[in-house]
Formats: structure tokens, sequence, C-alpha cells
């Protein structure tokens, strides 16, 4: 007799647990039409969530949307200032920062550079200098390492688009002036509150001493302590929280309650690559889609994965085929793959 899908979900998750390089690992997994669900590990101790941030910051943008604040097609400038834009897209000698649209940010399709792994003129980059030292950064410190650095492509280019967290600083700062506060502000009164998300907040430079509450994160088997730098990151990747509260996050994400739920149609309407034609992660309106080519799952095809990850480890993921709702980390920076291949090993049992 086969095990029942509970214990398939727990001998897997024991397997990835038992990895040295993983480091305090927590799942957890709902299908509310059936009314099952499963977790492992200390679902209630808080993680850092990394870019999974974004989806909180795409919410925010959707809500103004709703509000009219903003249109897709709003021009960054317009609400930020043309010298805010200006000279973060130069492609063949023309200026195309000003004419930067919100639709271009939340789609990773405006063709500004990316601060944080993108080379810099001497070679290096932001995500090695986190890696090295903890050191603080603000809103004009990461514009102004992008501005330095060569544009990929002019906005909207056919078929191009580069993951990039400067599109994702650009829209926080959008949230602030369109709020009239602080982005932290924002969150709580939009998103952690209305939801009752009890173990998620933002991680700032006013609550630095709460880092070591977070699971630690590991770069292969260094631990990593960099509170400065993530508490710099507020609308990229500074979010804490647990994979109970992100399952709650998700599920009102893909569901209508934060705003309209016809928008999640046009925001999964079109995908495109953002790191390379190869990699399975594509994105969307201001959402990731993972989902394997039949090539690189020829026996078992693998469902289409709509939600966020994470560069610490972290997954957040809806399974429209089977109904599921994934949240997890394994806290580790190396390999990215590693949060991806337990994913799908665990959507893998409901077949």
């Amino acid at each position: 007799m086969s095990l029942p899908v509970s214990a398939k979900l727990d001998r897997v998750a024991a397997r990835y647990a038992a990895k040295p390089r993983v480091s305090a690992m927590s799942l957890a997994i709902e299908q509310p039409s059936t009314g099952f669900a499963w977790s492992y590990g200390d679902t209630g101790r808080p993680y850092f969530i990394a870019s999974i941030t974004k989806l909180y910051t795409v919410a925010m943008i959707m809500q103004l949307r709703n509000e009219g604040t903003l249109t897709l097609d709003t021009r960054a400038a317009e609400l930020l200032g043309e010298d805010t834009m200006r000279g973060l897209n130069v492609h063949d000698g023309h200026d195309y920062g000003p004419a930067i649209t919100v639709r271009e940010l939340l789609t990773q399709t405006s063709g500004i550079p990316d601060y944080f792994e993108q080379k810099r003129p001497d070679g290096t980059t932001f995500l090695e200098d986190m890696l090295r030292a903890d050191a603080a950064w603000t809103f004009e410190d990461l514009i102004e390492m992008a501005r330095a650095m060569p544009s990929r492509f002019p906005p909207s280019a056919p078929g191009k688009a580069q993951y990039c967290d400067t599109n994702y600083q650009l829209l926080g700062r959008i949230i602030e002036v369109a709020t009239s506060g602080s982005y932290d502000r924002a969150i709580r009164s939009r998103i952690i509150e209305p939801l009752g998300l009890p173990d998620t907040w933002l991680f700032t430079p006013h609550t630095l001493d709460r880092y070591g509450e977070a699971a630690t994160v590991l770069d292969g088997r260094t631990p990593l302590r960099i509170p400065k730098t993530i508490a710099s990151l507020p609308p990229d990747g500074a979010v804490v929280s647990t994979a109970a509260d992100q399952l709650r996050l998700l599920r009102a994400f893909i569901e209508g309650e934060l705003f309209p739920a016809r928008y999640l149609t046009e925001m999964t309407a079109h995908w495109k690559p953002v790191f390379s034609r190869l990699d399975p992660i594509d994105y969307g309106v201001g959402i990731m889609r993972f989902k394997l080519p039949r090539w690189q799952s020829p026996l078992t095809p693998a469902p289409e994965m709509i939600g966020h990850s994470g560069a610490f480890g972290n997954v957040l993921f809806h399974i429209r085929e089977h109904d599921l709702y994934v949240s997890g980390t394994v806290n580790q920076m190396r390999p990215r793959s590693l949060a991806h291949f337990l994913l799908l090993q665990l959507v893998a049992q409901f077949r």
C-alpha cells in the first residue's frame, strides 16, 4: 500500500533537512480544495524572505493602481521626478530614464542596470561587497550605483528582460511618495495588519537588534551576519516572515484579497525569461513563474508554479494545477537551486 501524501512529504523534507548546508529549514503546504495542510520544521520561526519581499511591493503598487493614484503606464518620473530617473537607462547615446513606466519596472523590462548582481565598471558587484562585509546603503547610493553601469537594452525592447533589484527600489520609493510616508508604514498598514500576519515585519535600521530572531542564513558553510545591508533593501529584500505567514500572504495575493483578482489575469498573461533562456524562471507583471521546460523533465512534466523565490533559499509558489500553496526556506545562498529542487520534489508527491 502506498504511503499517504503527508508521509511522503515528511520523507522528502527529512532528506533535505539532513543536508549539512541546510539551516533551520521550515516548510508549509496548503491545498484549499481538499483542506489538506502539512508542515515541517518550526513554521513559526522567522526568516529573511529576501526577494519574496517584492510580492509585498507589487501588491501595494496594485492597490495604488486600484485607488487611481497611478496606472501601469504612468511614467516613474511623474512620481519621482525627472532627476531621479535621468541617466538610469542610457542606450546608444539616448537617455530613456525619464520615459520608463511603472509597468516596465514591474515586468523587469526597464533596461535599468541591476545594482545587486550586475558588474560595476571596476568589475566588482554589490553582492560580493555584501558577502565580504556588512554596510549600510541609502536609496540614493543604490540608484547612483545603477546609474554608473551600462544598460543592456532600451525599455521594452522586444524579447528583452533582466532581473533587476533597482526596479524595485524605485517602486518602493513610488509607494513612499504616493502614500506620503515610509515603506515600513505602508507595508504595515496595507498588508501586514489587514492580513493579520503576526510574525511578519520589515527589517529596518530601527530593528537591527532583532537580527538574531531570524533563522541563520548560510553562504555555503559560512553564516551570514549582514543586518545593515538587509536593512538597506526594504522594497526588494528586507521582509522577515514565517512559512505560515507566507502562505497567508500568497493566498491573499492570488485570491484577490489584496487587490482586484482581475489584475492577476493580466499579471500572468505574458512571461519573459529574466536570467537566461535556459533558466526556468520567467517574469510577468510583478510575479515570477517557475516552470521546467519539458526537456529538463521529460518523463514527469513539472507543473507551472507562480509566486516568487529569494536568494536566501526561499520559495513561495502557487501551483494552480494541484491547487497547492507552498512556502518555505532552506536558509542557504549556495547553490541557489537547492530550494527549487526541494520545491519540485514536494510538489511531485501530489501527482
